[in-house]
């Protein structure tokens, strides 16, 4: 069960980080862009941080399951901490202009409020957690992986929750609204009870060491 869950969530990470690359070479009125307003559409500063956003969060989606391989960890480390730098900078970078992003949010200030939250989350979680490993916290710092990570993975989440949440409302507006929060707050619940399982089998450990 757990390895189909696994293989479910790099499936989807994959999937939904390529995904935004679409928007490269496509209408401009595709997917999200067609709920936007042509005067937004033609602001330099709105497209700059619009595509980083969603450039540089594909690649953290992408690369982000992999951090969490043990056998990575184990076999090459050089390669965990590249592809961990290129997370941070992606991540911290997408996180930023995301927040910028949120504030011309589909669906007002409900929408809004939800996806700077999300955002303030995601850059909070990834730079405590590099600056746990370069303190050598490596604890602390795969505890905050795991949020952030949560927090990345809400691209994914987004897109499972909004096709059925218009569905079931029959309103895009009154469904963006209630996904811009329920696309990230289960994702933090489930990271709590993984992180929860980690302090438990660290002080397991610790109890049989000594």
């Amino acid at each position: 069960m757990k390895k189909s869950i696994r293989v479910i969530f790099i499936i989807l990470s994959i999937l939904i980080g390529l995904y935004p690359f679409i928007y490269f070479f496509v209408d401009r009125k595709f997917g999200l862009l067609s709920s936007k307003s042509n005067e937004l559409l033609a602001d330099s500063l709105w497209n700059i941080a619009f595509y980083s956003h969603i450039a540089l969060g594909g690649i953290a989606l992408l690369i982000g399951w992999v951090q969490f391989s043990k056998r990575i960890r184990s076999n090459k480390l050089g390669l965990h901490k590249f592809l961990g730098k290129v997370y941070i900078i992606s991540a911290l970078i997408s996180g930023i202009t995301g927040i910028y992003v949120a504030f011309f949010a589909t669906g007002g200030i409900i929408a809004s409020l939800g996806f700077i939250a999300l955002g303030i989350i995601w850059v909070y979680t990834t730079s405590k957690a590099y600056l746990n490993i370069i303190n050598g916290k490596i604890h602390k710092h795969q505890i905050l992986m795991y949020y952030s990570q949560a927090a990345c993975f809400a691209a994914v989440t987004l897109r499972i929750w909004l096709p059925i949440l218009s569905a079931s409302f029959g309103d895009f507006i009154i469904a963006y609204r209630i996904v811009a929060w329920l696309c990230w707050v289960p994702n933090l619940i489930v990271a709590h009870y993984l992180v929860s399982k980690i302090k438990l089998d660290k002080t397991t450990s610790t109890v049989i060491k000594n």
